[in-house]
Parts: C-alpha cells; sequence; structure tokens
C-alpha cells in the first residue's frame, strides 16, 4: 500500500506565493512518478505538474512560469511552489503517484485547499 500526505495550503493573496508538500510512504518501489493535480469547485480534476524519478517534469500550460515541481528522494517528498498566484487558481490540490504497472495515477493524498483572494 502506499500513502501520500500532504500539507502547505492555505489563504493567499493575488501574487503571493505558496509551497506545497507531499510525503510518500508505503510500496513506494511500486510507483514511476508523481504529480499535483487540483479541482476547482464545478470543475474537471486536471494534473498540474508531474515528475519522474529521474526528475523529469511536466507543467501544465496555466503553471508554466509560476509553478514548480521538485523532489527530495531522500525524503520521499515532492513540493509544489507556487508563485505568482491568481483568483483562478483557488482549488483543492492534490498529490497523486503512478502506479509502474499501470502507468496510470492510482494513489492519491487527501488534498490540501489553496485559496487565493483578489
Amino acid at each position: 500500500q502506499v500513502q501520500l500526505v500532504e500539507s502547505g495550503g492555505g489563504l493567499v493573496q493575488t501574487g503571493g506565493s505558496l509551497r506545497l508538500s507531499c510525503t510518500i510512504s508505503g510500496r513506494t518501489s511500486g510507483t514511476a512518478g508523481m504529480g499535483w493535480f487540483r479541482q476547482a469547485p464545478g470543475k474537471d480534476r486536471e494534473l498540474v505538474a508531474g515528475i519522474s524519478w529521474r526528475a523529469n517534469t511536466y507543467y501544465a500550460d496555466s503553471a508554466k512560469g509560476r509553478f514548480t515541481i521538485s523532489r527530495d528522494n531522500a525524503k520521499n517528498t515532492v513540493y509544489l511552489q507556487m508563485d505568482s498566484l491568481e483568483p483562478e487558481d483557488t482549488a483543492v490540490y492534490y498529490c497523486a503517484a503512478r502506479d509502474t504497472r499501470t502507468n496510470s495515477y492510482m494513489y492519491w493524498g487527501q488534498g490540501t485547499q489553496v485559496t487565493v483572494s483578489s
């Protein structure tokens, strides 16, 4: 089993920054990479950024230039540094891990709320 625990959400003003953290534990050898998703009210969940164990990264267009995903393998932790936040970034942010067999995101954290005030 794989467990993911997120932290770092909160309330910030437009233009501010937040850093989200996600610590993974359990059978991490069965995971292929990790990602950050978000879901705003009334909208579908979307992938914001992803990172492989080799630190190859992916960003959604909405995140490019403002968000940075990184990982500390020694701490089994993935970070999402979010700068220049906008009200449109308000959502519940979820950390997820991809399964090596299916290459799909199968393991999820509980989510952390990010609210950007205008």
